[in-house]
């Protein structure tokens, strides 16, 4: 039997599902597929090369803060640049080329160029916002797709976990080839049938809860919870689908609030370690 796993996206609040892998591992408990979207790509990417869930922990916590670190004043004046430019060049905004150097960098320590060169079964999430269509990128082209020009395989990894974190607002829109790719998470949160198409058997979902809002929340508050209801809903079917779902608190965590990056990684460890009988009856004698 092959177990998938499928990580959601989710900011900062991403490096809790190294805690989950690292707990699941801590248990004897084997992933043969994963995918992940926006934040989830990021961790899936470094688990399916080969990187054990404590040492992407430590990656994270390295360049975390070189990689999310954005001022309010260039969001504004980001946001205001797209609205009067007609080319919509974002200007402002971080671009995400960071990101894609680091990645690349972290993947040629492997001997990996492209995502079609990583053996671990992997599928990451984008959205084209030209064709409003979502792409997915994958070393596997499942043989039951209907649309094989879905999927592509050319890319670097640096390129994809970019395109799959390009959230709107945040970071300018990825381009490769003929497409301008933002976060997934516009259209599959949690690629748990992306997953499946792969042939995993079972498949444990990982999402992030949604905090309360109340009269001491915040403009980033209210961001994180709007973000969470709409990838939940549209997670919905992809959910339906899973086999576990591990939802993980991370209290009230802000999108780039990388000062709780140690307690997202616990949160996501516990998250395991509350639900492990579950998890083990659901997956029997694997």
């Amino acid at each position: 039997m092959k177990l998938g796993i499928a990580l959601s996206g989710g900011g900062i609040r991403g490096i809790a599902h190294a805690g989950v892998l690292k707990a699941l591992e801590d248990n004897n408990i084997h992933v043969d597929i994963i995918g992940g979207t926006s934040a989830g790509s990021l961790i899936a990417s470094l688990y399916a090369m080969g990187y054990s869930p404590y040492y992407i922990y430590i990656l994270f916590k390295r360049y975390a803060k070189e990689l999310v670190y954005i001022s309010s004043g260039p969001i504004i004046s980001g946001i205001g640049n797209f609205m009067m430019n007609k080319k919509n060049t974002l200007q402002g905004l971080k671009t995400g080329k960071g990101l894609e150097t680091i990645y690349n960098q972290i993947a040629y320590k492997k001997g990996i160029r492209r995502i079609s060169q990583i053996k671990m079964p992997i599928v990451i999430p984008s959205v084209d916002i030209t064709n409003s269509k979502e792409y997915v990128f994958t070393n596997y082209v499942p043989n039951q797709a209907p649309d094989v020009s879905q999927y592509i395989t050319n890319i670097t990894v640096g390129k994809a976990v970019r395109a799959s974190s390009s959230f709107p607002a945040v970071f300018t829109p990825c381009e490769f080839e003929n497409h301008a790719f933002m976060d997934g998470g516009a259209l599959d949160n949690v690629p748990v049938c992306e997953v499946k198409k792969q042939g995993a058997d079972k498949v444990i979902a990982v999402k992030f809860d949604a905090d309360p809002i109340n009269e001491q929340s915040n403009i980033m508050d209210i961001v994180m919870k709007t973000i969470d209801i709409m990838g939940n809903k549209i997670s919905e079917e992809n959910l339906e689908q899973s086999d576990v779902v591990l939802s993980v608190y991370t209290d009230k965590v802000g999108l780039l609030d990388v000062a709780k990056l140690d307690s997202c990684y616990q949160y996501g460890y516990d998250c395991v370690t509350q639900n492990l009988d579950k998890i083990k009856a659901i997956l029997g004698s694997k």
